[in-house]
């Protein structure tokens, strides 16, 4: 029997009045729950709560804040399998990717913890020997700004929900999270574990809403900071509408590797049929443009078609499945859609199918116009363009021309190279001799551009949900 879920203000879970929706699994497309959404009345409420929570939730110890976030890492341990299995239904994602996702939220909290308990200290600037601060004790402090309002999307309906209240939490603010509107349950489910770990009422409410209802909170004076994660479009609209707020923008991209030398062919064809097609290519970070350096080009071309061929989408709920579903019939028209305007304007479609009404399989492309909407946009789809090139300025040049700047990644061992690609590519991170969708949590996450501003990652999430305030002392002589 499915659930239906309310939104959660100040700790208790009250029936929207924002209307009743249907959650559906993008394999079986049955009913998997149902949530109500917040009108506009409720949202202001859950402001107003979360406003008042904050100004006693700041000055909580730090130690206790840590014990939250330590204390939900070890319930979501705990429960991993039951929130794991969540995720494939409502997202559609691979039951063994679901897992990893799990574990990586357990990994973030317990690094929110740790960050906590320092998250308010007093820092020490290095002066430099200034002869006027003789007598003088500088110091700096980052202090939470308040209520931070969470805009999340569907592909990580944990982990990337774990990056903004973390670090809200952590650096002592209180959150109002507005989940995507296709995976809401496991919100829910972590305001449950985050309430048993001991999170005060109000600290983090659960609000889906509409759009316009998203768009009040955004632009309430009393919301402080915004942080969203999902398409370009959303994110610098939002923007648009409050130039003067803190905000934080996590837009994806079309992300490339340039491959200028293979050591490992079997290992290589592995790492980057996983970069392209991971969660259907429904990743920020995914890899869409392959450049080759062109002695390469026709052996890579061969191996990834072979294996991509080899690659079929089967139900989400199997531990051996790699591919499911898109997470919906919209998504996957639109992408095949780009996929056959490539063909008509030029481009060879190597492999991949359409079944309607979600399902592509793995899709390699060559000779695809730089004109065309799939080179120049974010497919989000199990897409891979692939594109020889003979001097390594030749892909340089076209990513940096491209409208995103998120991951970029490259094969090659030379350190000098290395360095000048380092040097020279516009995007937000370099990954070398691995693929774009490597992160380490903790890391800075965040790009250029398209791609939005702001960086990711617990503790440089904190700072960008934190003020900071300098205190300069004088020693007054007797």
């Amino acid at each position: 029997m499915s659930t239906t879920r309310h939104p959660v203000i100040n700790g208790k879970e009250t029936e929207g009045a924002g209307g009743l929706y249907e959650i559906r699994s993008p394999f079986s497309n049955k009913v998997i729950g149902s949530v109500t959404y917040a009108d506009s009345v409720q949202m202001r409420s859950a402001i107003e709560n979360s406003e008042k929570a904050f100004q006693s939730f700041r000055s909580e110890p730090s130690a206790r804040r840590s014990r939250i976030l330590q204390g939900t890492s070890e319930l979501i341990a705990e429960r991993k399998e039951e929130i794991a299995k969540l995720i494939t239904i409502e997202s559609g994602k691979p039951i063994t990717y679901s897992r990893i996702e799990v574990d990586r939220a357990v990994f973030t909290f317990a690094a929110g913890a740790k960050a906590a308990l320092h998250a308010n200290n007093d820092i020490a600037p290095d002066l430099l020997g200034a002869p006027n601060a003789v007598g003088r004790n500088v110091m700096y402090r980052y202090f939470p700004t308040g209520v931070i309002a969470a805009i999340t999307p569907f592909n990580f309906p944990l982990n990337l929900v774990v990056h903004k209240v973390a670090p809200a939490i952590a650096s002592g603010n209180t959150v109002i999270l507005k989940p995507a509107p296709q995976t809401p349950l496991t919100s829910f489910l972590l305001s449950d574990i985050m309430q048993e770990a001991g999170l005060p009422d109000g600290a983090l409410n659960v609000v889906p809403c509409e759009n316009d209802v998203a768009e009040a909170m955004v632009t309430d004076e009393r919301v402080k900071v915004l942080s969203f994660t999902g398409s370009a479009a959303v994110g610098w609209k939002l923007k648009s509408l409050v130039p003067k707020k803190k905000v934080t923008l996590e837009l994806g991209g079309n992300g490339s590797m340039i491959v200028d030398e293979v050591k490992n062919w079997d290992s290589i064809i592995k790492e980057l049929t996983v970069a392209a097609y991971y969660y259907v290519g429904q990743v920020c970070i995914s890899l869409q443009n392959l450049y080759v350096k062109r002695n390469l080009y026709d052996e890579m071309l061969d191996r990834m078609v072979r294996d991509s061929e080899d690659i079929s989408a089967n139900d989400p709920m199997n531990d051996k499945t790699l591919l499911g579903p898109m997470i919906s019939d919209a998504a996957a028209k639109k992408s095949w859609q780009w996929i056959t305007e490539a063909r008509s304007t030029g481009a060879t479609i190597h492999c991949g199918e359409f079944t309607p009404p979600n399902f592509i399989t793995p899709t390699i492309l060559t000779d695809v116009p730089e004109s065309a909407t799939i080179f120049k946009e974010e497919a989000f789809a199990p897409v891979l363009l692939m594109i020889p090139y003979d001097d390594i300025s030749e892909p340089i040049g076209k990513i940096n021309s491209g409208r995103y700047g998120l991951h970029a990644s490259l094969y090659l061992s030379d350190p000098k190279t290395i360095e000048s690609v380092y040097e020279q590519l516009e995007v937000g991170g370099l990954i070398v001799n691995d693929t774009n969708i490597f992160r380490i949590d903790t890391m800075p996450y965040g790009g250029i551009k398209d791609s939005g501003f702001g960086r990711e990652g617990i503790e440089f999430a904190m700072r960008e949900m934190s003020e900071m305030k300098v205190k300069v002392a004088r020693t007054l002589s007797p």
